[in-house]
């Protein structure tokens, strides 16, 4: 798969090419994640590669006991079966997701976006010659051609046995999935990621950190939606100004509650209540207020999508008391969102970032693709 994407990248791009003339580009975080280059070819091979390394999860024992009847009990890792993977846009998705269930002895069903649709039929015809060069069924790696309805029929009534879905995208979609699926899900949801300014937080580093996290990329799931800032800080009014000029500078737009208003007087207001709830994915950000780290976690957990949560500050109990109580996948002391990422937390490449609780929370990484069965060796017992 390794050679021949990298033989086949001339074509890749010129496949991705024609989805991108068809894409209207004024959704600016989807067109970037459409976006396949030179850049994006390496970083599908470099995923190919780095699963390739990594050590089989299949088969691994959890536990093993030995019972006083005699009976032997191994707890082993073990396939899900068939995955399938529901995403919008990001044609290296087909390339990660595929590897890791693959090397986990998943079959696995990819349902790409319609806006990326000629970019995943070459990569699934890249998929099937690797396959059928190793003498292996194509039917491991499948693309569906499904519309809406189709989606909806199939998930409903599926044509195969399906041992879990992993939707990756927003509200709709994951909301769509868990109405009409008829097997477990596993939910990659929203984003709208939070940072909390403590009171004695080094408001350089805060800045620097805000900045990472908000401008870098603002398509990724990591990027930063809400800045809280604690009223308690020493030069509060003077702070937020500069935090204001210094994020219009980089081209973010500003929505604030009515506390921060008081100070920044000619920014929008938040008028509606789901704007808190609200990913951005784009150069526009909601700072807000807070008297005191309670209502700061209260606010992040009523608010946010579960995903990542910073605090910057100096405290490190403090710090210890917003990572234990806020309820996301991952929590930050003093850095920025953007590393809720399986390459950038060591577990290498991703099927998506789970929200859930059941099975695993975070990066889906190889090690996440199994489930487990136990294994009893007796002979001849009988339950009396």
């Amino acid at each position: 798969m390794i050679d021949i994407l990298d033989r086949r990248r001339d074509d890749i791009i010129k496949a991705n090419k024609k989805d991108l003339e068809l894409f209207d580009k004024s959704d600016r975080a989807m067109y970037d994640r459409l976006i396949v280059d030179d850049k994006k070819v390496d970083g599908m091979i470099k995923s190919v590669q780095e699963v390739m390394q990594q050590e089989d999860p299949v088969g691994k024992v959890k536990s093993e006991k030995n019972l006083d009847n005699g009976l032997k009990i191994q707890n082993k890792t073990a396939p899900f079966g068939t995955i399938m993977i529901i995403y919008e846009s990001r044609p290296d998705v087909t390339i990660e997701a595929a590897v890791l269930a693959f090397k986990a002895n998943n079959k696995i069903l990819l349902k790409g976006g319609k806006e990326a649709i000629h970019s995943n039929i070459i990569l699934e015809e890249c998929w099937h010659q690797a396959l059928e060069e190793n003498n292996l069924d194509s039917d491991w790696i499948k693309l569906l051609h499904l519309n809406r309805e189709e989606t909806q029929a199939f998930l409903k009534k599926p044509t195969e046995k399906l041992d879990l879905i992993v939707p990756r995208g927003g509200e709709r979609l994951i909301a769509f999935v868990k109405e009409h699926a008829q097997c477990a899900v596993l939910i990659s949801g929203r984003g709208n990621n939070f940072l909390y300014v403590a009171k004695d937080a080094n408001w350089e580093q805060s800045i620097k950190v805000i900045l990472n996290a908000k401008t870098d990329k603002i398509s990724a799931c990591n990027a930063l939606d809400k800045i809280l800032v604690d009223t308690r800080i020493p030069e509060y009014e003077n702070k937020i100004k500069e935090l204001a000029s210094i994020l219009k500078d980089q081209g973010v737009s500003l929505v604030v509650d009515e506390t921060i208003g008081q100070v920044l007087t000619t920014e929008a207001k938040i008028v509606e209540e789901s704007l808190w709830y609200q990913e951005f994915l784009e150069m526009k950000c909601l700072i807000g207020a807070v008297a005191s780290i309670e209502e700061a976690i209260a606010k992040i957990n009523q608010y946010s999508g579960g995903h990542s949560a910073t605090i910057m500050t100096q405290d490190q109990e403090l710090a210890m008391e917003f990572m234990d109580q806020v309820d996301s996948a991952a929590v930050y002391h003093n850095a920025s969102t953007r590393f809720t990422d399986g390459g950038q937390m060591g577990v290498g490449a991703e099927l998506a970032i789970s929200t859930d609780k059941l099975h695993h929370r975070g990066p889906l990484g190889l090690e996440q693709l199994v489930t487990n069965k136990y294994y009893v060796f007796g002979d001849g017992q009988i339950r009396v």
